[in-house]
């Protein structure tokens, strides 16, 4: 066998508690900067926010999450619904141009039966991809190589977000 292959971020979330008790996902709207940070937040919209998927499974891989906590599309009232979708459109186009990415996977896990790591807050995720970036790695290791900390993504992404607006009328980047 040739040598080990190090992912040592997933063992956090394997050994983690599960039942956290508070959503991982509600309080952004109302964070501190520096609590937005510690989050991965790149964005934050009066119905939405994005913010960087602690576990990814490709670099750049975000979420793009309400504010109001549901766990189904049909409960999100018809603004917050639109707001969301501009909001994936948005960030679709500014990871993509961020991260030059060929491809995106876009999609939304509803229950845990599907495989949403957090059922009872609806989240979408975009997950950037590259020709040959599928390899042995994530089929025989279930290990995927992330070529740059969590830290520095975000700090790269946040000047793709700079002229997305905020509620404030300021920059929704955070």
């Amino acid at each position: 066998m040739g040598n080990p292959l190090w992912a040592p971020w997933r063992m956090e979330y394997i050994l983690g508690p599960k039942d956290r008790g508070e959503c991982i996902f509600c309080g952004v709207h109302d964070a501190s900067e520096d609590e937005r940070r510690s989050r991965f937040v790149v964005a934050v919209t009066p119905c939405a926010f994005v913010m960087l998927n602690r576990y990814p499974f490709a670099a750049g891989h975000l979420l793009v999450v309400p504010h109001v906590h549901v766990a189904a599309l049909h409960e999100l009232s018809a603004p917050d619904h639109d707001a969301l979708f501009r909001l994936v459109r948005e960030t679709a186009t500014r990871l993509q141009r961020a991260v030059r990415a060929e491809g995106l996977n876009i999609g939304i896990n509803l229950g845990a039966v599907a495989g949403a790591g957090v059922a009872a807050h609806l989240h979408v995720h975009i997950v950037p991809r590259w020709s040959g970036d599928t390899n042995f790695m994530p089929v025989l290791a279930d290990t995927r190589v992330m070529p740059q900390a969590l830290e520095a993504t975000r700090d790269h992404l946040l000047g793709f977000f700079q002229d997305l607006p905020s509620d404030d009328g300021g920059s929704a980047a955070t």
